[in-house]
């Protein structure tokens, strides 16, 4: 997957964004480690710039995030949460972050797009058009570190 057009407003102290980085909290990024093995969100894992919990920019999609993102290639637009598997209800448009758009979603800021390859060779362009709620954090994490 390949992210574009990163217009992120960072709190003080975090680290500037480009447009191939995503943000993850080390809340959510040790949960998710646990979670992924082998799926294709391991290899979005392993290159997410990992900041505490209380330093993730309102605009960039966390877990149990609700936001509005677009498809650029076909002109939808739809509201979703983002949710753990076991959470998943595509009627209330809770998106499991195991799902390819829930993958591709998670970490981007509002602003930000990303190519994304559907099953059978075709690649949409997803936007995230605005972040509508971000679950506060429960408080600071204990350390940040940016993975390669």
């Amino acid at each position: 997957m390949k992210h574009v057009n990163a217009s992120a407003d960072f709190r003080h102290d975090s680290p500037p964004q480009r447009p191939e980085d995503l943000v993850v909290s080390l809340s959510d990024y040790v949960r998710l480690r646990e979670l992924v093995e082998d799926h294709a969100l391991a290899e979005e894992l392993e290159r997410a710039i990992v900041v505490p919990s209380d330093r993730i920019p309102k605009d960039v999609v966390t877990m149990n995030s609700r936001l509005i993102y677009s498809d650029e290639s076909t002109g939808m637009t739809r509201e979703v949460e983002l949710v753990y598997p076991d959470e998943a209800d595509h009627v209330t448009g809770r998106v499991s972050v195991l799902a390819p758009v829930g993958c591709a979603l998670l970490g981007l800021s509002a602003g930000q797009s990303i190519d994304w390859n559907l099953p059978g060779g075709k690649v949409h362009r997803l936007r995230v058009e605005r972040v509508l709620f971000q679950p506060q954090p429960i408080g600071p994490d204990t350390a940040a570190a940016r993975t390669l």
